[in-house]
């Protein structure tokens, strides 16, 4: 072989090489990591009910992960007054126009006020959370308590069904959103006039509160 001939060999194998390389980059697996995005599917305590905007927990989980540099965004897909039948009905268009990598979902609360059987509540959670696999996600169940006078019972196996969702489905798991606000010593000044949705003071420890359960499913 001649040095002419050795010279457009070594050419054409770089162009090949470099073909190659660009092709490579244009899978999905080989492209720099695109931030991820993290789809809270909840009711008023996540859709910063009676507070000012960039209040409430789920602004402040976006503020949070830009101050600790990880590569997410978050979508607040929350609706006051939502129950885990209108979660249901909506997250599928949510999934296919925000393809998310992590889902939140915190409903059933209104399940509960409303006196849904807790076996409707169940239902919708385990649809949700298989929808949200499905499509390729993680999900992060938020669970939520009543109060007393529901009666002791009631109030347990609500609680539970949280419990019971992410086992079976071994999602994450948030046993109760307001912990440390709804339980403190302080609680009836945690609360708004309704006593039903906490003040901005409390959405710090609500924040917490979700992120021991999210931050494992961020990788």
């Amino acid at each position: 072989m001649n040095a002419s001939a050795g010279r457009r060999l070594t050419r054409r194998a770089l162009l090949v090489h470099c073909t190659l390389l660009a092709a490579a980059s244009a899978l999905p697996g080989a492209r720099a990591a695109a931030p991820r995005r993290v789809l809270v599917l909840g009711d008023s305590l996540s859709a910063e009910y009676g507070l000012q905007r960039g209040e409430g927990w789920v602004a402040l989980l976006g503020e949070r992960l830009a101050r600790d540099k990880i590569a997410a965004s978050v979508i607040n897909a929350s609706i006051s007054g939502d129950t885990t039948s209108g979660g249901r009905s909506r997250l599928p268009a949510l999934l296919k126009q925000h393809q998310p990598g992590v889902v939140v979902i915190e409903l059933g609360g209104n399940d509960a006020l409303r006196g849904l059987p807790l076996s409707m509540t169940r239902d919708n959670l385990l649809a949700m959370v298989r929808a949200a696999k499905q499509a390729g996600a993680k999900v992060l169940v938020v669970g939520m308590q009543v109060p007393p006078n529901y009666g002791r019972q009631y109030g347990a196996d609500f609680a539970a069904l949280f419990a019971q969702v992410a086992k079976t489905e071994d999602t994450g798991l948030v046993p109760f959103l307001l912990k440390g606000v709804a339980d403190s010593p302080q609680a009836d000044a945690m609360f708004q006039p309704d006593r039903i949705h906490p003040i901005a003071k409390a959405h710090p420890t609500m924040l917490d509160n979700v992120w021991a359960g999210l931050k494992p499913l961020l990788g």
